[in-house]
């Protein structure tokens, strides 16, 4: 096992300077290469930051530094013994129009000095999920979410995935396969996935001639079986990443691989179609790399910056300690089978993850810490503001209390949030269960037309104990404990896996509106907007409150569905109800504040937002 020759803390390496750096460590850091050009700070000002007046001068740095970025980068290390000498800056600095402006405000300063040295803290906590001030050890959670998370595109692999896009854009394959007819459907199963390949042949032909002559001269498709399992292994990684891609093009291409599974069509077919999908750990441990992982500066390589609620120099911080410590690892750990580009890779996949949970699972967390905000779990502020439902008012097929109301939305906000934060792991599983040929689906109408309905058992198991989990977590649980899977409600694993990755499309659209009340109300003057609200709801506060009460009411009472078996309570139910309160959003008293906020649809746009 090759380890670096020394092995430095994580606040070395956050901390060091570029000459300690390579002193210290033997890598060079990145600021120092040839191809990075560094400009240089106006006269007069911080050579760190460049945006703030020069205070103190370094007599063994020799360069000027303003109180922020002098305390912060010499409080460790052999710069502690620096001496710094404090400059007269009575009398402000003159700039051109292109020159940065120089603070004054000293309570900003040291409120700054303050996040810069909390941006240095770098911890982790395993029930967030996130880098963040708190304990845990990120290595041992992020050695195991690695072996689910996807292996983030090459070049070369975007180029494969566009090609089998257009492939599957074109195919016909669930119209000519998946319909009630006479006939022999394993020839007609065979006849499609040779269609679909031979388009593919075509396509990369098309694109590369030389690559395409090399591939297909004089060979039939079982001879070119490892490039057609790459191109479908790259489609299935891709999707898994991005949910909102592939929506149509993936449930063909899933079908096909299931299809090609069977026996019968595989021997017909004469070639394998799959191959396991790529993951951060599997390609790690595969190169004897996967150590890299317990390393605690992964928690900063990996670490997503997100701008708001911080000044610029906190976040051009939190920039360059991400890019040293992600040139560290590349070179720390770097071997003759696994050059610095795949650890690069790697680390990006992971920050994809940390992307994917802030889009998808985070709305969860923030429309559970709206409902606690706004409502007493025990007893409503006023009628309007009330929780309560009853049976056959205003189409809901549930009749709850406001105190268990109450309840039923923040289990169910949970249970989504922990679905969600597991999706990866969830998707694996769909995967396995999807394409495993001992399990047989048969085609029938489950109401809503032809689908496949197929046993589950992986899903199953992996759903009922996040289930459970979130039992324990809430205490207490109204309604049913349900989870539809195999049947006519969800037929299958894809099914299943659809159903839930559509929340963030649900819940984000509301949380964008809410975000969007809150910035007027903070605005120290009125506006247009807080002007309208106010006339037409009494206030942004009120005008919050009525979203999310209605929200809370309806889009949690059981609707959507003329029987209990298909909504109610159950725990698909539950997303169904949501959907249902989606379709009805036009008719909401409040939907010209979603207009306002740039509101297109709950499909529309990025966020369903222009």
């Amino acid at each position: 096992m090759k380890m670096p020759a020394t092995t430095p803390s994580l606040g070395d390496i956050l901390r060091a300077d570029a000459e300690d750096f390579a002193d210290a460590f033997g890598v060079e850091d990145p600021a120092t290469e040839d191809n990075v050009t560094e400009e240089e700070a106006p006269k007069g000002f911080c050579v760190e930051c460049k945006d703030q007046q020069a205070q103190a001068f370094c007599e063994q740095c020799q360069e000027d530094f303003c109180d922020v970025c002098g305390s912060m980068i010499h409080r460790t290390g052999r710069r502690r013994q620096h001496v710094l000498t404090k400059l007269d800056v009575a009398a402000p600095i003159e700039t051109d129009d292109t020159a940065p402006a120089a603070a004054s405000d000293s309570e900003d300063t040291e409120k700054e000095g303050e996040a810069l040295e909390g941006a240095m803290a770098v911890t982790f906590s395993a029930d967030s999920g996130r880098a963040e001030t708190g304990s845990g050890s990120f290595g041992a959670w992020i050695t195991e979410r690695a072996k689910y998370i996807p292996l983030r595109l090459t070049l070369k692999e975007r180029k494969y995935l566009r090609l089998l896009e257009a492939a599957l854009n074109v195919s016909e394959y669930t119209d000519k396969v998946d319909i009630l007819m006479y006939g022999n459907k394993t020839k007609r199963m065979v006849g499609q996935i040779r269609e679909l390949c031979a388009i593919l042949s075509g396509l990369v032909l098309a694109s590369d001639y030389k690559a395409g002559q090399t591939l297909f001269e004089d060979r039939q498709f079982e001879d070119n079986e490892e490039f057609f399992q790459k191109i479908f292994e790259i489609g299935r990684r891709h999707k898994i990443m991005n949910p909102d891609k592939m929506r149509n093009e993936y449930g063909k291409l899933m079908y096909l691989l299931q299809d090609s599974q069977q026996r019968d069509v595989s021997e017909l077919l004469g070639f394998s179609t799959l191959k396991p999908i790529k993951t951060v750990h599997a390609v790690l441990e595969s190169l004897n790399v996967a150590y890299i992982l317990e390393d605690e500066m992964v928690a900063v390589a990996t670490k997503e910056i997100v701008a708001a609620g911080k000044s610029r120099a906190q976040v051009q911080l939190e920039i360059k300690q991400k890019e040293r410590a992600l040139e560290y690892l590349c070179k720390a750990y770097a071997t003759h089978e696994c050059p610095a580009d795949v650890i690069r890779q790697c680390l990006y996949s992971i920050g994809d993850n940390h992307a994917f949970l802030r889009f998808n699972r985070d709305p969860c967390d923030r429309m559970l810490a709206y409902l606690k905000a706004n409502f007493n779990p025990l007893k409503a502020d006023s009628n309007t503001l009330s929780l309560a439902i009853l049976s056959g008012r205003d189409g809901a097929r549930l009749s709850h209390s406001h105190s268990n109301q109450f309840h039923y939305v923040h289990q169910t906000l949970a249970l989504w949030r922990e679905l969600l934060h597991d999706m990866f792991m969830l998707w694996h599983s769909a995967d396995t269960d999807l394409l495993a040929a001992r399990h047989a689906y048969r085609l029938t109408d489950t109401g809503q037309g032809l689908h496949r309905v197929q046993p589950c058992p992986r899903v199953s198991a992996a759903a009922h104990a996040i289930l459970h989990r979130t039992q324990k977590a809430v205490g207490r649980w109204v309604g049913s404990a349900m989870i539809h899977l195999g049947d006519r409600n969800v037929p299958n694993a894809l099914m299943f896996i659809d159903k839930y990755n559509q929340v963030s499309s649900i819940l984000n659209p509301v949380v964008r509106v809410l975000e969007f009340l809150d910035s007027h109300a903070a605005c120290p003057e009125p506006t247009d907007v807080s002007r309208f609200v106010e006339a037409s709801h009494g206030s942004i506060d009120n005008a919050k409150k009525l979203i999310l009460a209605d929200f809370f009411r309806s889009a949690f009472d059981g609707s959507g569905a003329d029987n209990f078996f298909d909504a109610g309570s159950c725990i698909d139910g539950r997303l169904t109800s949501a959907w249902n309160w989606c379709s009805a959003i036009e008719k909401k008293p409040f939907f010209n504040i979603f207009l306002l906020a740039g509101f297109v649809g709950f499909n529309g746009g990025p966020e369903g937002f222009n």
